[in-house]
């Protein structure tokens, strides 16, 4: 039976990863602070706990132990993290360090947490020039994608078979910041209308994370060093994803399709001026098989949104929190509504 160490894996892409590696009949460990974050669906199929901080270099090996046909880093941030993890890279078949595509940058040096939006010639590839590796504070707009790099570079450079994965927007039932819910909540409160920035226009590529669960699954059949880009084999807009997710809900609203500059109203998630789609080409020639298209993946985490908000209290906190407060002004709404009827 193969085993996987999955360190940080109470997460939205450790908890895809350790279900498809179980249902596989993997042997799957998954690290973390607190055991109570291991869903019981994951418990239940063989997945076990394993207390080990991401700091903490001894805890790690320890959750190692005689080591892994697979290791999937989750929560690698900087070379500090990098370099803890060199130990453990040495003991396994495969690594997979969960990167972003945010370390992208245009012609003009510029990405996804720039004050002026990239704009990409097209499709990025694995080639596409990235921000310089650096250090500080990963948590800023500016520190993220640089130390990103640097826990990259680190990896990548020890000579290991390490695969560095540069997902998008990543989506799944347990998401931190479930984009979705800018739409769902919407039908949840029976609005009969959705506003969308320029059109709906915009494009921000969609990772699901079971699609990304596939790839790893992929990347622990074929060991390498190398990098990938991890996205769904669709990049809807976001007008195609305010549908999708209204038809699962069975929900009909008027689509108020704003032209650039109307204000405020429309804001979403996918609201990119320039397009941001990543080519896959590299993961589909290793082999991977996509789970499905944006549609075909989005149903669990509509569902799991749908139960949170339907149980209230601490169930929904976590969803509908201060980054989502600027795209329900539904008294602006109405007032745009009643001046045109």
């Amino acid at each position: 039976m193969p085993r996987a160490l999955i360190v940080g894996g109470t997460g939205l892409v450790g908890r895809a990863v350790a279900r498809r590696l179980l249902a596989k009949g993997w042997e799957v460990d998954v690290t973390g602070r607190d055991p109570a974050h291991l869903p019981d669906d994951l418990a239940a199929a063989g997945g076990r706990f394993v207390a080990a901080a991401r700091d903490d270099s001894d805890q790690l090996l320890a959750a190692l132990g005689a080591g892994a046909d697979l290791l999937v880093d989750c929560i690698c941030f900087t070379a500090a993290d990098a370099s803890r993890l060199l130990p453990l890279v040495r003991s396994a078949g495969a690594t997979v360090m969960i990167s972003a595509k945010a370390v992208y940058v245009d012609g003009a040096g510029n990405h996804v947490n720039s004050e002026t939006a990239p704009r990409f010639d097209g499709p990025v590839h694995e080639s596409q020039p990235t921000v310089s590796p650096g250090d500080g504070d990963y948590r800023t707009r500016e520190g993220y994608a640089a130390n990103k790099v640097a826990g990259e570079r680190v990896l990548l450079d020890s000579g290991h078979p390490v695969t560095v994965l540069r997902p998008s927007k990543i989506h799944g039932p347990g998401a931190r910041l479930p984009r979705e819910w800018v739409f769902v909540r919407r039908v949840l409160d029976r609005r009969p209308a959705v506003f969308l920035a320029n059109r709906g226009a915009g494009i921000d590529h969609p990772t699901a994370a079971a699609n990304m669960a596939a790839l790893i699954e992929t990347v622990a059949a074929n060991p390498g060093g190398r990098i990938l880009n991890s996205a769904d084999p669709d990049a809807p807009s976001a007008l195609e994803i305010s549908r999708t997710i209204a038809q699962r809900l069975d929900h009909v609203w008027r689509e108020v399709l704003l032209d650039e500059g109307a204000g405020p109203l429309g804001a979403h998630p996918w609201d990119t001026r320039y397009p941001i789609v990543l080519d896959t080409t590299a993961s589909l020639e290793l082999g991977y098989e996509p789970a499905g298209s944006y549609a075909e993946t989005i149903g669990d985490e509509i569902d799991w949104l749908v139960a949170a908000a339907s149980e209230g209290g601490n169930g929904l906190s976590r969803i509908d929190h201060g980054y989502f407060e600027p795209m329900f002004d539904y008294e602006a709404e109405d007032r745009y509504l009643a001046a045109r009827a």
